[in-house]
């Protein structure tokens, strides 16, 4: 049975640390995608983080609001030069409402996952609908599920090794429960931290249904944030979803 949910709990172990952890992200591929899709309208962020996307989406003139379950995020977010100007609530993002429509939601970087069930993760989806303006795009980027990447419902594996860091990650799955919890070992020069998480996964096709329940269609599916073609081996998606034109 996963833990009990807590949405600020992954910010609490992580925020002084975060933005070096993604140093290795696709940021600029990704925030040229969320700008074309996005237009002219405004960007809203669920998981708006300590701003790696929605800094720079500011800067090229786009109005951007976010929703982040992590007040020390937050902080780190308000900090930097611009963030201070952000519109940023701190709440679940799957049921917490901030005021106006937007052109485009945002989910980027498996944060779908935080959430701790099915039916946490479709009301997201139907908190994301009634964010957007009519037309409006919904885009959802997360890992797809391999369970034989598991042994005896376990993994070690090592994510980077470099002179100044060396990261590991150790993961236990349920499949019953489709949750799986990790931890993160960022080994350095300072010591160790441990940096665990909490996943819901879920396939693709379910979240293209939690979709069509929130009144969506899916318009892209991309294996990555350069739009190429998704397929079979395919281990990450970026998926579009666009809500009806009135």
């Amino acid at each position: 049975m996963a833990p009990a949910f807590d949405p600020s709990a992954y910010g609490r172990s992580i925020s002084d640390i975060y933005d070096a952890t993604v140093e290795h992200l696709p940021t600029d591929a990704t925030v040229e995608q969320l700008r074309l899709l996005a237009g002219d309208g405004p960007v809203l962020e669920f998981g708006i983080g300590t701003g790696r996307l929605a800094l720079p989406l500011a800067e090229r003139g786009l109005e951007v609001a976010g929703i982040d379950g992590s007040p020390d995020m937050v902080e780190v977010l308000r900090a930097k030069p611009g963030g201070e100007h952000l519109r940023v609530a701190v709440g679940d993002f799957a049921t917490t409402r901030v005021e106006g429509r937007f052109s485009l939601v945002a989910l980027t970087t498996n944060t779908i996952f935080a959430l701790p069930s099915q039916d946490a993760q479709v009301a997201c989806f139907r908190n994301a609908a009634a964010h957007l303006r009519p037309g409006g795009r919904f885009v959802v980027e997360a890992w797809v599920p391999d369970l034989a990447a598991f042994h005896r419902g376990a993994f070690l594996r090592l994510l980077s090794l470099g002179e100044d860091v060396v990261v590991a990650e150790a993961a236990r799955i349920s499949p019953a429960e489709q949750h799986m919890a990790t931890t993160k070992i960022r080994l350095t020069g300072e010591g160790v931290r441990l940096l665990p998480a909490n996943h819901r996964y879920a396939w693709p096709a379910e979240l293209d249904l939690m979709a069509r329940l929130a009144g969506m269609e899916r318009e892209h599916r991309w294996a990555d944030w350069h739009r190429a073609p998704f397929g079979d081996d395919s281990r990450t998606h970026v998926t579009v979803y666009r809500l009806p034109a009135d």
